[in-house]
């Protein structure tokens, strides 16, 4: 069998866009990595970009289950002895509405190279309001 090899030029990419409202930010977040590594099309490939782009709307009104709220940790390190940051979502929500979602959807992406190309097909808003009503972005049920 051989391998194979879509022209980047030949790829349709299309705009997809996705309501996070009331809806769990995991099942929100594996829609939009589902939709960015181009799962949903027949000539996907795992090494190459095939994916669409994905506008994500409501990101501060997306859900979490359980206890998350509070017991939810998210950590980073200035690289200075006892520079341990944690944050719990809740706290977080308040400062960056929109990293949560950043987060997981990162997350579900390749590490490496094509992950990070991936990722800048993402558009991530807190609110309802988008700029992208030009590109006439397919409205993603989930």
């Amino acid at each position: 069998m051989k391998t194979i090899f879509v022209k980047p030029q030949s790829i349709e990419k299309k705009w997809y866009l996705i309501d996070a409202e009331g809806k769990n930010l995991g099942r929100v977040a594996v829609a939009a990595a589902r939709i960015l590594r181009g799962k949903n099309k027949p000539e996907y490939v795992p090494h190459q970009d095939m994916g669409d782009y994905v506008i994500i709307i409501n990101a501060a009104k997306a859900t979490v289950t359980g206890n998350k709220e509070l017991d939810k940790k998210y950590y980073r390190h200035s690289m200075y002895p006892g520079g341990l940051k944690v944050e719990t979502y809740a706290d977080v929500i308040k400062r960056k509405p929109t990293f949560p979602m950043e987060h997981a959807v990162k997350g579900m992406l390749p590490h490496g190279k094509l992950g990070r190309a991936l990722f800048t097909n993402v558009r991530i808003y807190a609110g309802a309001e988008h700029p992208h009503a030009a590109q006439k972005p397919i409205a993603v049920e989930l």
